[in-house]
């Protein structure tokens, strides 16, 4: 499959993206050649190979929640620039 001049043209209209003719002859140009590279790689018997969602087996490192005290609200907000009733106050934003 290639990719024609108006292809790269239109989907740069789309982007909202201007492009000269110079970039559009370059974009063309390297998309085609990434195309060409995917076609090698789809001539690949992948029959025998499993589907995976992760090339290596995932692991989740999980850990016993334990309760513990809280810091004192004082000693949380003293660095704070602004506070108000124990908690940050920060500028409205709407």
């Amino acid at each position: 499959m290639k990719i024609s001049l108006h292809e790269v043209e239109h989907v740069a209209m789309l982007a909202r993206l201007e492009l000269t003719a110079q970039e559009t002859e370059e974009y063309t140009e390297q998309l085609n050649s990434i195309l060409e590279y995917a076609a090698i790689l789809d001539k690949l018997d992948t029959s025998e190979v499993l589907p995976t969602a992760h090339a290596v087996p995932l692991n989740n490192v999980m850990r016993d929640d334990i309760v513990k005290p809280s810091m004192a609200v004082a000693k949380v907000l003293a660095n704070a620039p602004d506070a108000e009733n124990n908690f940050f106050s920060v500028p409205k934003i709407v």
